[in-house]
């Protein structure tokens, strides 16, 4: 809380000098900026409880009125109508994730061309250009982030590995993977898993056993990646393989705190709650925005910085 005041405070003394600037923008200081948030993730995700966790402390420090909406389940056409739903509202500031450009992209546009400001978070930088939206906040590529991943994995000695896709025809998840074997050549392959532990079980166990030279596993998320290791706990084959994760929960925190998970990708999310709401909210009062984006990660955890952690992640905040 002694973070959340000061910065409270150090958002005030902007405003004030934001203020002195233009003495028309203090015009509508009084008003009650809307916000809306439309991601392809639900709140109960262990990844997005913490954008939304996010999203909640910078409303409740910028005094601002914002709406967080997520599809039950990943659903494009449903995240569309909540999109045309915020222009016809005419919030004064919307973020979004994209994880599908072909399938969102005429709902987002006609939300920029309705002059409503757009910041995109988590996936879809490559559209910000492309629409007229403002920024990005979030991870770099996840064709970067696979990159990444897989010499990670071969600085460890994993000489053969596989992607982990918990979610098929995900473009993004897709995009991954595609990296990942950028790097890994002929030596890498890919599994389509799910995030059910008992499938997940039985599809990993399988791949494993016709690849036995494989050593070296990539999850692209913290649910999938805990199933993966609980699966090779059971079945006492864990410590033949290297696991790497994209994003951090209690579960993979607790792996890594005992060497299970070589190292686990914080996109540091929080921040791609958070720090939308605010920028959204001076641009509504003052005009004002970052020119360029923001990159929140990949930021590569390992057992070393496990007990910082676990902290913060108890409070929703990692």
């Amino acid at each position: 809380m002694n973070i959340l005041r000061s910065l409270k405070m150090a958002l005030g003394a902007t405003s004030i000098a934001f203020g002195m600037v233009s003495a028309g923008s203090l015009a509508n200081a009084d008003e009650t900026v809307k916000i809306a948030v439309v991601t392809h993730g639900q709140s109960s995700d262990t990844y997005w409880s913490v954008v939304k966790k996010g999203v909640d402390d910078a409303a409740k420090i910028m005094g601002v009125d914002v709406s967080y909406q997520a599809p039950q389940t990943t659903d494009m056409v449903a995240m569309s109508r909540m999109i045309d739903a915020a222009v016809t509202q005419k919030v004064q500031g919307l973020v979004v994730s994209i994880p599908d450009a072909t399938a969102l992209e005429k709902s987002v546009k006609a939300a920029a061309d309705a002059g409503i400001p757009v910041i995109v978070i988590d996936s879809g930088e490559d559209q910000v250009e492309k629409l007229g939206l403002k920024l990005y906040v979030g991870t770099t590529s996840y064709f970067e982030q696979g990159m990444r991943a897989a010499k990670q994995l071969m600085a460890a000695g994993v000489t053969k590995a596989v992607c982990a896709n918990h979610e098929a025809g995900n473009l993004v998840n897709e995009s991954a993977c595609d990296g990942f074997l950028k790097v890994m050549g002929a030596n890498g392959d890919r599994v389509e898993v799910s995030l059910d532990p008992t499938d997940t079980a039985s599809r990993i166990k399988a791949y494993l056993t016709a690849h036995p030279d494989v050593t070296g596993i990539l999850a692209l998320g913290a649910p999938s990646a805990a199933n993966i290791v609980a699966a090779l706990r059971d079945a006492g084959t864990l410590s033949k393989y290297k696991i790497g994760n994209f994003d951090v929960s209690g579960d993979t925190l607790t792996d890594l705190s005992k060497g299970e998970i070589l190292f686990s990708f914080d996109s540091q999310q929080y921040m791609m709650g958070f720090l939308p709401v605010v920028m959204l909210t001076l641009n509504a009062k003052y005009g004002v925005l970052p020119i360029n984006n923001i990159y929140t990660g990949p930021n590569a955890i390992t057992k070393s910085d496990v007990e910082k952690i676990m902290i913060l992640s108890k409070k929703g905040i990692r």
